[in-house]
């Protein structure tokens, strides 16, 4: 799977949501490795269209609120 089809797939799940989601949820969901979910999300934050707050242990991922209403 290409990363901009991941990216695709993690935004459309992060959409979904009501509440912020981890890396390895992200992962299950988009069927990829924690690794490889981290990295595409790390990309998608730099471009502005995630966010990320570190909880604890956990990585917590959400969409940038400006750009979820872009999306629809």
């Amino acid at each position: 799977m290409k990363s901009e089809e991941i990216q695709k797939k993690i935004l459309q799940y992060l959409k979904d949501l009501d509440w912020p989601s981890t890396t390895g949820d992200v992962a299950r969901s988009v069927k990829v490795s924690w690794n490889t979910a981290e990295l595409n999300l790390v990309k998608l934050q730099m471009l502005g269209r995630v966010k990320f707050k570190r909880v604890g242990r956990q990585n917590q991922w959400w969409t940038n609120k400006g750009y979820k209403e872009n999306m629809e």
